[in-house]
């Protein structure tokens, strides 16, 4: 099975880091995110990726074409201008770099890598979301329904307490509770079919086909309670590093 890690927007979000390099390459614990999600894959037996690209694509090509020299020990011998590799950590991946445009939106994106992904389901999932989940259960739950596809459904964690007022008096203060209700967490499963969903460049996955995909009775939702985080601003991404620092990471798996 491939995965799919969608990697070609602006992030203008998080524009202190982004200005100079694609959101997927912002580093957590000096490697970019979209390497650790490549792990949490990788962890679930899937090595085979498929990665469209727009904003800054040469960064993440260089980073991919230099992976395996930069992840090994060599010898490099001037006289003879050859490169030995003497012990090799890189990790068996497949990794398929597609340009799709600079201003194209999700759902393009996705349309534009048909002819890489063959008639077979295959994983997606956002370049910015890390999560402690168990991909294979979500793969052999999409299996089990027969529909076109499934989204990891998860509760965001609410980045504020709140009040309760009553009649101008605050009577209880909540820490931080949890936001009411689930949302597209990523970490999908689509079967082939779901490219008849798919228009155009304009296309954006979340709003046109996943709305056709709910009303045609083709989107299943899997719950995931545990850990899920997005790295949307400079919070999220110090966030997430201090996690990683103090090995409190729950997305790390491997």
């Amino acid at each position: 099975m491939k995965a799919v890690i969608l990697s070609g927007g602006y992030g203008t979000r998080l524009m202190e880091e982004t200005d100079s390099r694609p959101k997927p390459m912002v580093e957590i614990g000096g490697r970019p995110i979209l390497w650790h999600i490549m792990k949490i894959y990788s962890h679930a037996g899937i090595n085979d990726f498929v990665i469209p690209l727009g904003y800054k694509a040469e960064m993440i090509k260089q980073y991919f074409a230099n992976y395996h020299l930069l992840s090994s020990d060599i010898t490099v011998d001037m006289c003879s201008d050859s490169i030995v590799t003497l012990k090799r950590s890189a990790e068996p991946w497949r990794v398929t770099l597609v340009d799709t445009g600079l201003d194209t939106m999700t759902g393009g994106r996705l349309r534009r890598l048909q002819p890489y992904l063959q008639d077979e389901a295959f994983c997606m999932t956002y370049g910015d979301g890390v999560a402690e989940i168990d991909v294979r259960t979500t793969i052999d739950y999409h299996h089990s329904h027969g529909r076109i596809a499934t989204v990891t459904a998860v509760k965001p964690p609410a980045r504020f307490g709140t009040l309760e007022i009553v009649n101008g008096c605050v009577d209880a203060f909540r820490e931080k509770p949890v936001e009411p209700g689930y949302v597209n967490g990523g970490f999908f499963v689509l079967s082939p079919s779901v490219f008849g969903y798919l228009e155009d460049d304009e296309t954006v996955f979340e709003r046109g086909p996943l709305e056709r995909l709910a009303n045609d009775g083709q989107l299943m939702a899997l719950k995931h309670d545990g850990f899920w985080h997005s790295m949307d601003t400079l919070r999220d991404k110090r966030h997430l590093e201090h996690l990683w620092e103090t090995r409190n990471a729950p997305w790390r798996m491997w």
